[in-house]
């Protein structure tokens, strides 16, 4: 039964799973856009929306120490400190007057081979 339990399993184990949102992740900031199944791009969502909240936060704020700490949290999920750089630097300057809603999802249609859902999730272009 899967009572309380939150987020996808996606048809893999605990480690696969983690280093499958990881990699997601780490591609959506590096090239803006992805495309994935409509099932992995919700399991990436929410926690995309969460980082680019919490390094804007930490910009905001000012307190060195505070940038520092998410920093080292935005590290311990995502591969390679030049995409954490690019978070800090270029992402969240750019959302700094958005409240939430940094990314959007289009449906693509089926993939051929197993007729998955196909969508493209990309970061919102702030105007």
């Amino acid at each position: 039964m899967r009572h309380r339990l939150a987020g996808k399993q996606l048809n893999r184990n605990t480690p696969q799973r983690a280093a499958l949102r990881r990699g997601l992740l780490t591609e959506l900031f590096r090239h803006g856009a992805i495309q994935t199944t409509g099932a992995k791009a919700d399991s990436i969502r929410n926690e995309a929306e969460k980082m680019i909240t919490k390094a804007k936060r930490s910009l905001a704020a000012g307190d060195s120490i505070k940038v520092v700490n998410a920093r080292r949290q935005a590290a311990a999920v995502l591969y390679g400190n030049d995409i954490v750089k690019k978070l800090f630097d270029e992402i969240a300057p750019k959302f700094a007057t958005r409240n939430g809603g940094y990314t959007r999802t289009y449906k693509l249609g089926m993939r051929k081979g197993d007729a998955a859902e196909m969508v493209q999730i990309e970061l919102v272009d702030e105007e």
